[in-house]
C-alpha cells in the first residue's frame, strides 16, 4: 500500500501564475509550484527572460514540459491594466488557482533628496499600482472559494524604517493596507501579504558592488541568524499561503529574527 500523499500533493493539478517569476523569489516560487505537482505560468518585463528562466526550470524538472509556460507583462508603463488583462487573455485555458506577484523594480530605491513628483509616482507603478490593478481583474480569471489565493509582495521595511528608504517604506507599508482590504472586497477567495527581508536576488543589481557587500554585511549583523535570505527559503512562504486555505487577511514575515534587533 502507498503512503497518503494528503499533504505533498496539495498544490497537484493547481494552476499558478507567477508575476515576477522570471528570477529571485518569483523564480523559486515557480520551481517549488511545479516540484509539487503544479501548471505554472510565469510573467516577467522580457520575453527573452521569461524563456531562460523556461528552458531552466525544464532542466531541472523534465517531467514539467507541457505543464510550465511564460508571457512578457510590463507592469512599469502607463498602460499597466491593459497590460495585465491582455496577459490573462494570453495566459487563457481554465481559470487560475492562485496568482502571486512578486515584481519588484530597482527604480523604486531612490532617495528621498533625490525624488521628484514624477520618480515618486513612477515608482508606485510595479511596487503599489499593478498589485492593486491585478486584484481588480483577478476574480474573473480565478476560481471561486477558498482554495484560490492572491499572495502579494511587500518587505520588512514596512515594519522597520531603514534611512534613505522613504519611498519604497511608503508603497511597502500601504501594501498592508491593501491587502486587508482585498482580503474583504475578494472573499471567499483569500489575499495574504509576504514581507521578506532582505534577499540576495537581482534587484540589488543596480546597487554599487562595494555599496551591496557593506549593506549586506550590515544586514546580517542585524539578523537573529546571522545570515541574508535565500529565495528558495523565502520561497516556503508563499507555498505556506496557498496551501493553508485557513489563511485570509493576514502578514507573513521571513526576516532572519531581523525585525527582532535595534
Amino acid at each position: 500500500m502507498a503512503d497518503s500523499k494528503k499533504y505533498s500533493n496539495k498544490l497537484a493539478g493547481a494552476r499558478v501564475l507567477v508575476i515576477g517569476g522570471s528570477s529571485g523569489i518569483g523564480y523559486c516560487v515557480a520551481e517549488a509550484c511545479l516540484e509539487f505537482g503544479a501548471s505554472v505560468t510565469i510573467s516577467s518585463s522580457q520575453q527573452s527572460r521569461i524563456d531562460s528562466s523556461i528552458d531552466q526550470l525544464l532542466t531541472a524538472y523534465p517531467s514539467a514540459k507541457g505543464r510550465i509556460a511564460g508571457y512578457a507583462c510590463d507592469l512599469s508603463s502607463p498602460g499597466v491594466e491593459a497590460n495585465i488583462e491582455k496577459l490573462f487573455e494570453r495566459c487563457g485555458g481554465p481559470k487560475f488557482d492562485h496568482i502571486v506577484h512578486t515584481a519588484g523594480d530597482q527604480l523604486a530605491m531612490l532617495k528621498l533628496e533625490d525624488a521628484t513628483l514624477e520618480s515618486i509616482q513612477k515608482a508606485a507603478m510595479v511596487r503599489f499600482n499593478s498589485p492593486l490593478l491585478l486584484a481588480k481583474h483577478a476574480p474573473k480569471h480565478l476560481n471561486p472559494g477558498p482554495a484560490s489565493s492572491i499572495t502579494l509582495t511587500t518587505g520588512s521595511v514596512s515594519r522597520k524604517p531603514n534611512k534613505d528608504w522613504s519611498i519604497v517604506a511608503s508603497y511597502a507599508t500601504g501594501l498592508h493596507g491593501m491587502m486587508r482590504s482585498l482580503a474583504l472586497d475578494l472573499a471567499p477567495v483569500r489575499v495574504n501579504l509576504i514581507s521578506p527581508g532582505a534577499v540576495l536576488t537581482p534587484l540589488w543589481d543596480g546597487m554599487a558592488k562595494e555599496k551591496m557587500e557593506s549593506f549586506m554585511e550590515h544586514i546580517k549583523g542585524k539578523c537573529t541568524t546571522g545570515e541574508i535570505g535565500r529565495p528558495e527559503d523565502v520561497a516556503e512562504s508563499y507555498l505556506y499561503v496557498m496551501r493553508d486555505w485557513n489563511v485570509s487577511g493576514s502578514v507573513i514575515d521571513t526576516n532572519g529574527g531581523f525585525l527582532l534587533t535595534s
